[in-house]
């Protein structure tokens, strides 16, 4: 169900203000519905994801703020990327299609794939890496799993939404390198792989020009280099001028603006201002969207009519997956020895006495961010309670802290060290309240609120063996927290099943296997964007380039707190037998390692591979991720995995020829643990393409020697043998002279070389 040719009615027959209104809402989460000759085109009903369904009750108002309908909330995109598991994610997206069809929900508005770009993101999290490669797996697993259901994702934030100041006009000034290596990189994949019924088009500008107004992106680059078929829908409310955003390849306007800018469309092609065919073929693609989620919903149907599964959803199996999928989606950062024994998991830590929990997050989870993407949960799991069931020692709970800047923390915090210092463990539950991350804020900072630093620090003045657990929907500075606790969990965000998840790592029922998916740094300042981010007066410039996330860090060889890809285990893993190979196309790579579980316990381990090109004769990032995979081991087993390298994630993009090239020559492959934790390597030699870039007259005498027919060419024209010295332009003077555009060469040579001359060669050079 992953294509696009459908039956839909011709709509060319239909008058050209139906035309028009098929490109605008009904209301604020519906499409129009418009009768023709052949037929009704119906109605589209798009709601909010993407980590669970947010459809409003009742009727729908004009701002979608009413509330939702119960609904699983599964781990936002920030924690569920962390499990590093495209089919977790894929059943996750099943799961989800299942939900929306039981409310007659077509199109679920996810996934958000945007690069976290600074740790400072308001909405860093629903989106699920500062990496390309990443984000664009797991991003096409889930809309390959919600559109296996019959339900239609949609892509977005296309493109480069990356912050939430002044994020409906704010222009982000990008190179084209970057542009395309990084940001365009991750929805060009899951176009491709995937192929989403829409593509939401942010509301940003890019370079100037605002995203809705771009056709080099919504139709060169989409459609004709991507083969996107699909609708260009509109973020709600993201349309100021309708008729230039049509014309640029907006198919969709949301949400209803009461028939205004359709009145607008109409106008300008009667005014000959606005291509009728424009406006045909965009509501030809509505129309198409209509058609296949009707064909969907039938074929839903008549496999409930022959006994299949039905359209009730089986919330308790949902609730099942979404605990799955929390526990696969929490890291272990840290757990030191303490006297001899990891203090993780604590059920074999040897605890003898209490566990003291202390934080509100333990007994008040925060799961999820806050935001048009907050679901109304049809459960939600305590850590606090959940752990006690688990645990046989006694369990005593202090709150340690507020999360509503009451003040109360004198009482708290003495209750908490007192039960701290009584016990053989402490648990300490540490993180951020959904206002200081939420969808239109950026955060300002990076640390814990200084009354949590201030009761990790008392409680660990009195016990030694201490476990944080951090919920959280984007990076933290977590120096301090480092030093302080011998253990450390982050769970981030983690949904509804969040509380039995931690529940289950601490005390060993699951293994913890999950990877972060960005960087932590040392400090704020370190990080790529520090001195560009927000921007100012409606611009902000990506100076950084291709140098995103851990790409930076690697760089400039700086310290990190924890690195892109860490997690540790309850069991240990070695790497052996690393070969790499390219593939018979010549366009890619194949590694193999084998691991081993070298422990005591089974485990899951990620395996990365990260690529350098080391005599790249371009701008090249250290390393980059480019592929991964994971393999589940009992003790003492090996197996070996076997990761394909694509040539999207070996090539770079050539600004000299606008296109991407595969370099040719020596790629090593570094497979690890984690960006910085590398167990082994590989050399292989890719034959590539060499790009000729046609001289001309502002071409370089440099350039123009390095091509050998020229570069005896030209020797006859200066009157030399090109290797020695002599009159008028020697050897000597000409490589003084490389970096002198030719054009200026004819005018320093004396009336020896004229323009014409050289003309005549680059001619004969370019079509020889």
């Amino acid at each position: 169900m992953s294509h696009h040719t459908t039956d839909a009615p011709d709509v060319s027959a239909l008058p050209l203000a139906d035309r028009a209104a098929l490109g605008s809402g009904r209301n604020f989460w519906q499409t129009r519905e418009v009768d023709g000759a052949q037929g009704t085109i119906p109605s589209v009903t798009l709601t909010d994801g993407p980590h669970g369904l947010r459809k409003q009750t009742g009727g729908v108002d004009h701002l979608g703020l009413a509330g939702s309908v119960p609904a699983t909330c599964f781990p936002p995109a920030a924690g569920l990327g962390q499990s590093w598991d495209p089919e977790l994610l894929e059943r996750v997206g099943a799961a989800l299609a299942a939900e929306a069809r039981a409310e007659d929900v077509q199109v679920l508005l996810g996934p958000g794939v945007n690069i976290k770009r600074s740790p400072l993101g308001g909405r860093n999290f629903e989106y699920y890496s500062e990496d390309p490669h990443l984000s664009g797996v797991l991003g096409s697993a889930w809309v390959t799993g919600l559109q296996g259901g019959g339900v239609g994702a949609s892509l977005k934030h296309f493109a480069l939404n990356n912050q939430e100041h002044d994020r409906m006009r704010a222009s982000s000034d990008v190179d084209p390198r970057p542009l395309r290596e990084v940001y365009l990189r991750v929805f060009r994949r899951i176009v491709e792989d995937a192929r989403p019924w829409t593509v939401m088009c942010s509301y940003n500008a890019v370079n100037g020009v605002p995203v809705r107004h771009r056709r080099d992106l919504l139709t060169d680059v989409l459609r004709g280099e991507w083969g996107f078929d699909g609708v260009v829908v509109s973020d709600w409310g993201a349309v100021g001028g309708r008729v230039a955003a049509v014309a640029a390849g907006l198919d969709l306007q949301m949400p209803s603006d009461g028939g205004a800018s359709d009145d607008e469309v109409v106008a300008a092609v009667e005014a000959g201002e606005l291509d009728e065919d424009v406006v045909t073929t965009a509501a030809g693609r509505v129309a198409r969207l209509a058609a296949r989620a009707r064909r969907a919903q039938e074929a839903q149907e008549a496999q409930e009519a022959s006994g299949g599964d039905g359209a009730a959803v089986d919330a308790e199996a949902h609730h099942a997956l979404a605990r799955e999928a929390a526990a696969a989606s929490i890291v272990l950062l840290k757990n030191d020895d303490a006297d001899g024994r990891h203090i993780l998991p604590i059920a074999a830590s040897g605890v003898t006495g209490s566990v003291a929990v202390i934080g509100a997050f333990a007994a008040e989870p925060r799961y999820q961010g806050a935001g048009s993407s907050h679901v109304n949960p049809t459960r939600v799991d305590s850590p606090l309670e959940l752990f006690k069931e688990r645990i046989a020692a006694p369990v005593t709970y202090a709150a340690g802290f507020t999360t509503d800047g009451s003040g109360r923390h004198a009482g708290l915090l003495a209750e908490a060290v007192e039960d701290a210092a009584n016990a053989d463990v402490a648990v300490v539950f540490l993180g951020l309240s959904p206002d200081q991350e939420t969808e239109g804020l950026d955060r300002t900072d990076l640390g814990l609120p200084a009354e949590q630093l201030g009761l990790l620090r008392a409680v660990r003045a009195v016990q030694d063996r201490v476990v944080v657990v951090l919920s959280h929907g984007g990076a933290l500075e977590l120096g301090e927290v480092s030093d302080l606790a011998p253990a450390i969990l982050d769970a981030n965000l983690l949904g509804q099943g969040g509380g039995a998840a931690i529940a289950d790592v601490l005390t060993g029922t699951v293994n913890p296997s999950g990877k972060l998916t960005e960087t932590l740094p040392t400090r704020l300042a370190d990080n790529p964007s520090y001195l560009d981010f927000p921007g100012e007066h409606g611009h902000v410039r990506y100076s950084e380039g291709l140098f995103v996330g851990y790409r930076w860090y690697d760089a400039r060889n700086l310290r990190v707190t924890y690195p892109f890809g860490h997690g540790l285990s309850y069991t240990t893993f070695r790497y052996d037998d690393v070969y790499g190979q390219p593939d018979d196309d010549g366009d890619g790579i194949t590694v193999t390692v084998t691991v081993t579980n070298t422990g005591r316990r089974a485990g899951r381990e990620v395996v990365q591979a990260y690529v350098a090109v080391p005599d790249s004769s371009q701008v090249r990032v250290e390393r980059a991720l480019a592929g991964f995979g994971s393999v589940t081991l009992e003790p003492g087993a090996s197996e070996e995995i076997e990761i394909h390298l694509d040539r999207r994630d070996l090539e770079y993009w050539d600004v000299r020829v606008d296109r991407f090239v595969l370099e040719p020559g020596r790629y090593v492959v570094h497979l690890g643990s984690s960006s910085r934790d590398l167990r082994g390597s590989v050399e292989v030699d890719l034959e590539g393409e060499e790009v000729r870039v046609p001289l001309t007259l502002e071409s370089t005498l440099g350039e123009a020697l390095a091509v050998p027919s020229v570069a005896e060419s030209l020797g006859n024209v200066f009157g030399g043998d090109g290797e020695s010295g002599g009159d008028g332009l020697g050897v000597d003077v000409v490589t003084l002279m490389s970096s002198i555009p030719l054009d200026r060469v004819a005018g320093l040579s004396g009336g020896s070389v004229t323009r014409e001359q050289l003309e005549e060669l680059l001619e004969r050079a370019n079509h020889g």
